[in-house]
């Protein structure tokens, strides 16, 4: 048996990602460990395919991710397995709301620095 037999699963029927290339070259053990790792619930049968996409596309689609080939990959893999794009435009919009955390976060940090000096908005914020 090889020792890679996810990475070479993975190969087989077309889901190698190119931008492995250089980690399997440089470690194919600790590739094969990531890719154990993430692929584990869809390997186990736990979630339906097109569910595993749906969490794929959302998490290379966060604010915090931006990974556009993995969000175009897993959008068409999501299509083949059977979603709409309505699902699919629905998992982008239900990501979308991470965005919003960046201004809960900051929103109070700026308006206790602004009351710290005394700062007002001059223009389209409250007073």
């Amino acid at each position: 048996m090889s020792d890679t037999p996810v990475s070479d699963a993975m190969r087989a029927n077309g889901q190698w990602n190119s931008a492995w290339d250089a980690m399997a070259a440089l470690d194919p053990l600790w590739l094969e460990a990531f890719l154990a790792a993430g692929t584990l619930p869809l390997r186990r049968g736990v979630l339906d395919p097109k569910i595993y996409e749906f969490l794929a596309i959302a998490v290379d689609a966060s604010c915090t991710h931006l990974y556009a080939p993995g969000t175009r990959r897993h959008i068409a893999a999501a299509l083949d397995k059977g979603a709409t794009p309505e699902e699919v435009m629905a998992v982008l919009e239900a990501v979308a709301v991470l965005g919003l955390h960046s201004v809960a976060l900051g929103a109070p940090m700026l308006v206790e620095e602004m009351n710290a000096r005394s700062l007002t908005m001059t223009s389209g914020g409250a007073a």
